[in-house]
């Protein structure tokens, strides 16, 4: 924003008084002789005093005043009150992690679904508001809903993160687990801990095949492409 800068600048008339004679109630300006009685003497000093003062009015933009810069969305810069790249503030929320729309079919199906579901492929949308949707359907072409909500953290182990998922339909439990995004694709594994069936969660730490110690290889892994 500029703001303008209003200055007084005062001149005054210069008054020698060696040049100023008062000779019977009358001054006299030497450069134009002019006399002026002291009966309007009062009158011509506030005359003078009004002419004298200039208003100087000077427009000014300090550095330390910027506009404050716009979100734009689609710009490929961080700007405005973006928390990342074109997302968050008043963008759409950013994208974190597991965040988006995955599919998994064919031999990405984890064995272990096939096996105890007859699983034929699986839709999951991870919103950015942290609740889930995942529609599971079987051979047949049944389809199974899963809601809930989900809190995910970087493990520290190399790009795995972890996750938990606290499903609210079409029963409440909890699961635990972890997962890896290279690209689109998305290695991940999960298992029920609570109610508690025996199963011990996988570790970033032991790495993926690592449900129940490592007993069950790679049967609970399971492969997501990224929906664009």
């Amino acid at each position: 924003m500029c703001a303008n800068q209003v200055k007084l600048h005062i001149v005054s008339p210069r008054v020698d008084k060696n040049h100023l004679i008062g000779r019977r109630n009358r001054i006299i300006f030497p450069q134009h002789q002019n006399f002026i009685t002291m009966k309007k003497w009062p009158f011509f000093l506030t005359t003078l005093l009004f002419l004298g003062v200039s208003v100087l009015v000077i427009p000014s933009c300090k550095d330390d005043d910027p506009m404050d810069p716009v979100a734009t969305c689609d710009d490929g810069i961080q700007n405005g009150n973006e928390t990342g790249v074109d997302c968050g503030g008043d963008c759409p929320p950013c994208v974190v992690g597991i965040m988006g729309e995955w599919q998994s079919s064919g031999a990405n199906v984890a064995p272990l679904l096939v096996t105890l579901f007859a699983t034929d492929s699986i839709y999951a949308n991870f919103r950015t508001d942290n609740t889930y949707l995942v529609e599971q359907y079987d051979t047949a072409g049944t389809k199974l809903v899963l809601e809930g909500t989900y809190t995910q953290s970087m493990s520290g182990v190399g790009q795995i993160w972890t996750i938990q998922v606290e499903q609210t339909s079409p029963v409440t439990l909890t699961s635990e687990g972890i997962f890896e995004i290279v690209g689109d694709m998305m290695m991940y594994e999960i298992v029920q801990t609570s109610p508690d069936i025996g199963a011990t969660p996988p570790t970033a730490q032991l790495g993926f095949g690592s449900t129940n110690a490592g007993a069950l290889g790679n049967l609970n892994v399971q492969t997501y492409e990224r929906i664009q």
